[in-house]
């Protein structure tokens, strides 16, 4: 058993560690949790459902669809038959072109999305003027948007930002909307009160209280840069992981096919996990500026 002083040194070890490296204590906590398991079991059920429809027992209706075997092996090959793998140039050149446009894309639908999104909520004049016009453009489709993006934009590459910033943006301003009607007025009387300027209240109040639902909107808007990027890139690029999934496509190349699929689903979800990772950061400091810290 051991001793007083012992328990005790091992406590302030502990202490120093979870304070040097606090994302040790996180990874660690997280390891005991039921979460990095049960995903693990999600994923190697799909995994195990697309072996056994297709490379074991060759379900008709899948018959058309590369095996998960060779699609692995395609994408852990060196030398590739279709030319596209882990160890191509090409394959890294197609995801850096996508990871481009899509956070270009990102940072032009929040920089804008924002500001209108809580002036649309905080004035009720601004918003009498705007929400008519953004309930008619927002259920546009993106492909639908194509031909006025090739003809009012210049060049190749804005166009495709441009699509894809359409997405974010319009999710951006509703969450951003909808997180500054959720603040309890009194917050505002309260301000007001207190003789609080019109830019303390928005930086002490709006701010504040509409930050939840404005990172959610950002992790939804994340997502939807990636799908409509597919969209744009389709139709206007001629690079990305968009334009390749088309071509593979359209050359019958279906094992590389669904490598940029999954390196596309890949992407969006440690996109989004940057987003989350920087939400959680702000969430603190949300925590710390409503307590008065």
């Amino acid at each position: 058993m051991a001793s007083p002083d012992t328990t005790t040194a091992l406590e302030s070890a502990a202490e120093m560690v979870s304070v040097r490296y606090p994302w040790r204590i996180r990874v660690r906590r997280w390891l005991r949790s039921p979460r990095p398991y049960r995903a693990a079991l999600g994923i190697g059920v799909f995994f195990l459902a697309w072996y056994l429809l297709i490379d074991a027992f060759k379900v008709w209706r899948f018959g058309e669809l590369p095996g998960l075997v060779n699609s692995t092996q395609e994408w852990l090959s060196a030398d590739p038959i279709f030319g596209v793998s882990l160890f191509t140039a090409e394959y890294y050149r197609h995801i850096w072109t996508s990871f481009a446009r899509v956070f270009a894309a990102f940072f032009a639908a929040i920089t804008l999305g924002v500001p209108i999104g809580i002036l649309m909520g905080w004035r009720r004049i601004f918003f009498g003027l705007t929400f008519p016009i953004l309930e008619i453009l927002r259920p546009i489709p993106i492909l639908a948007w194509i031909p006025l993006a090739i003809l009012l934009l210049p060049g190749r590459e804005i166009p495709i930002i441009g699509l894809t910033f359409l997405a974010a943006f319009f999710v951006t301003i509703l969450n951003t909307l909808l997180g500054v009607r959720s603040i309890d007025q009194v917050y505002f009387r309260a301000a007001q009160s207190l003789g609080f300027s019109q830019s303390h209240i928005l930086w002490h109040v709006i701010i504040p209280g509409a930050l939840p639902y404005i990172f959610v909107g950002f992790q939804i808007g994340m997502g939807a840069c990636w799908f409509s990027l597919v969209a744009a890139e389709i139709l206007s690029g001629s690079a990305g992981l968009g334009y390749k999934v088309w071509e593979t496509y359209y050359y019958v190349q279906f094992p590389t096919m669904v490598i940029t699929m999954a390196t596309l689903g890949l992407c969006g979800y440690l996109s989004s996990g940057l987003v989350r990772i920087v939400g959680n950061r702000l969430m603190r400091w949300r925590a710390k500026l409503l307590a008065g810290v």
